[in-house]
């Protein structure tokens, strides 16, 4: 647990966790030595003593990272949680048993109202929820709902509270059927602040001798519940205000049943083969004894409770990643209901940009002026066949789904006569169109350049999955009968003459995946390292992208074990210095908004930037080339970009430092090295055997 203010303290007071041996297990004492063992481990002091200057000179991780609680917090937005039984706050300034009844009642409560809340969102609602609470009591290690033992005076001997799994043969709890504990400790909060050491050392102790005590007993079990993962064990902290998680993971049958000294083998098991997570403390209830329930300190209470629930009942009917996935949709609807939706913005919320003729001038389009889609293009629909003429042969196209992640439309298109294929396809503007509208140059650059980009890479033999391939380029053949002069010519049919691109693969653009909230951090390392990939061939080839945004990479998973990305839209690259690449605010590199040009990082920082924004980052409202000119030199200078893209992964902030260093120089990306490190650090050995380093 980490130090810090009020609302945010510690009980561990360092990092780092002890190592749990990979070792395999010891040979496994019988159940009658384990039972004995466990009649024997009764004395957390004992314990809390033997571990003391071990937890003092010990770091801990915490169990959840920030990523997976706000994933979490995404999944939990229609769940609903009522806690009837307020907190009382005066706990921990007042020894009155009142008070502390109170403060049973209340965590009784707070872990029904948990359970049951979790159990209706992730579960569903058929069938009473399966789970109790009850508290246990320190002299005779039974179990009591709270409310029956402070009627019956045994309030001085509750020692914890705990979540356990219903069963109707038992009318009494039984410790393996304990999902989790939490224990009271008064003045949780204050421990750290005040530097009360022997405190939070005992309460370490406390509920690690509690953890062990559940993993012994579920060793023991003779339970037909099959638990998905019996050796790890979640411990609640809490006061009236505060609190936080331990979790204990390890093997008991590694432990050395030494009846002669029961807590040194305890001891040396705790140290040499568990591993220990402990989060820091945070405020869960407010003053009015109410819980926090959408704040850190609750989110991490209630995600060890799903996982806990989790260990008896296996995976839930709907995941939290895709429940968090309805979040984005639901953000959009918001959108919608506040009129913040605007047609003339694109997908990332920002105005659309255009550039005419060669300037590097930015100029704001207006709503009537941004529907370039041509009268025919408009026309074409889901499930429309369009026939390509190419040299002495024709082929069909059927729509089967039209992509509009950005400015222009993209469809995806099957073969009429191979089914079972699927392609990009682009359609261009008619002769006709580009004499009537000569200054809109998008549709140009968006099918007949890119065709001419991707035949010279065909031409100069570059091959990679991570590069698009040209299936076919041509004319689109026209219904009725086609009046042309000549080969060449084109007649006065309104789509007659009108360019058709295709390409292999489809997939699904990268600013879709944003969208739709999965776009994760394994999901960046290999998006970085897939569009290098492609950035690197294309060099050696004297060819630079000049317009990468995230709806110009896509995810192929069709046809493949392993996804992998594929950088498209190449109409903007860059041949000779003559060229001019895309103009966006948000994308392109300084270099290029300040020149017009490219230089040999340009690519790869405008890559940053895009990883940048899909994993999260924050871009302010940029209406200028100046505005995009500071905000740039200011996220640089500050770190901002390199300590976001340092949260996925190292190597990526690495590599975010080494692009920086490059900006605006003449000196040339060495594209191997950080291929090869990214390689890496993609942990999976399956995954990593998938990587295509060279094309």
């Amino acid at each position: 647990m980490e130090g810090g203010s009020p609302d945010r303290v510690s009980l561990g007071s360092r990092a780092k966790r002890s190592s749990a041996s990979s070792g395999g297990r010891s040979r496994a004492a019988s159940s009658s030595v384990r039972k004995e063992f466990v009649r024997k481990f009764v004395d957390c002091e004992i314990l809390t003593a033997n571990l003391e200057d071990w937890l003092c000179n010990t770091d801990f991780d915490v169990p959840f990272t920030l990523k997976e609680l706000q994933d979490f917090d995404y999944a939990l937005e229609a769940a609903s949680f009522q806690q009837l039984i307020r907190m009382p706050n005066a706990l921990h300034a007042s020894t009155s048993e009142a008070v502390e009844a109170a403060a049973y009642l209340a965590i009784e409560d707070f872990l029904h109202a948990s359970s049951k809340g979790l159990w209706e969102r992730f579960w569903g609602q058929d069938g009473p929820m399966p789970f109790s609470v009850a508290c246990l009591h320190s002299s005779s290690s039974k179990f009591y709902p709270a409310e029956k033992a402070i009627a019956s005076g045994k309030l001085g001997g509750l020692c914890a509270t705990a979540l356990m799994l219903k069963n109707s043969q038992q009318s009494r709890g039984k410790w393996d059927q304990i999902l989790l504990l939490s224990l009271l400790k008064p003045n949780l909060g204050s421990l750290s602040v005040e530097g009360d050491r022997l405190s939070s050392l005992s309460i370490l102790g406390e509920a690690l001798f509690f953890a062990l005590h559940v993993l012994l007993w579920r060793s023991l079990s003779r339970s037909t519940t099959v638990l998905h993962d019996p050796t790890c064990v979640f411990v609640l902290l809490v006061d009236s205000q505060y609190g936080g998680v331990l979790k204990l993971e390890g093997d008991v049958y590694r432990l050395n049943y030494d009846m002669n000294n029961v807590y040194e083998s305890a001891t040396e098991w705790i140290k040499t083969h568990s591993k220990i997570s402990v989060s820091p403390v945070n405020c869960i209830w407010n003053k009015l004894g109410n819980a926090n329930w959408g704040d850190i300190g609750a989110l991490q209470v209630l995600l060890a409770t799903f996982h806990c629930m989790v260990q008896f009942y296996g995976m839930p009917k709907h995941s939290f990643e895709e429940l968090a996935t309805d979040h984005h949709s639901r953000l959009q609807n918001r959108r919608t209901e506040r009129q913040l939706v605007d047609t003339r913005m694109n997908g990332n919320g920002m105005y659309r940009f255009q550039q005419r003729s060669v300037s590097p001038e930015i100029v704001e389009v207006e709503e009537e002026s941004g529907k370039v889609e041509s009268e025919e293009a408009l026309r074409l629909e889901v499930g429309s066949v369009l026939w390509l003429e190419e040299s002495d042969w024709q082929k069909g196209y059927q729509i089967n789904e039209i992509l509009s992640d950005g400015e222009l439309p993209i469809y995806n298109v099957t073969p009429v006569e191979e089914r079972g294929r699927e392609f990009f396809l682009y359609v261009g503007s008619s002769p006709r169109h580009l004499e009537l509208a000569h200054e809109d140059m998008n549709i140009w650059y968006h099918v007949q350049r890119q065709t001419k980009i991707l035949n010279l890479m065909k031409q100069r033999g570059l091959s990679s999955r991570h590069l698009p391939q040209l299936i076919a380029s041509g004319r689109l053949i026209h219904s009725g009968t086609c009046e042309k002069p000549s080969s060449s010519g084109n007649c006065s049919h309104p789509r007659c003459g009108t360019p058709i691109l295709v390409t292999a693969p489809s997939g699904i653009s990268v600013m879709n995946m944003v969208r739709n909230g999965i776009f994760t951090p394994d999901e960046a390392l290999r998006c970085c390292h897939d569009c290098l990939s492609a950035l690197s061939i294309a060099a050696a080839a004297g060819i630079r992208h000049g317009n990468i945004t995230p709806e110009n990479v896509i995810r192929v998973s069709s046809g493949t074990r392993r996804p992998y990305y594929v950088l498209i839209g190449w109409g903007r690259a860059v041949l000779e210095d003559r060229d001019r690449p895309s103009m966006n605010l948000m994308f392109s590199s300084s270099y290029a908004l300040l020149e017009g040009k490219l230089c040999s990082a340009s690519d790869a920082e405008s890559l940053i930037y895009l990883l940048y924004f899909c994993s999260g980052g924050a871009f302010p409202e940029l209406d200028s080339v100046e505005g995009a000119l500071h905000w740039r030199e200011s996220s640089w200078s500050g770190r901002l970009i390199q300590q976001m893209l340092g949260d996925i992964s190292a190597v990526l902030k690495a590599f975010a430092d080494y692009v920086d260093s490059l900006c605006g120089t003449p000196y040339t990306i060495d594209y191997e090295i950080w291929l090869r490190r990214l390689k890496k650090t993609i942990t999976s050995d399956d995954y990593g055997k998938e990587i295509d380093e060279s094309g």
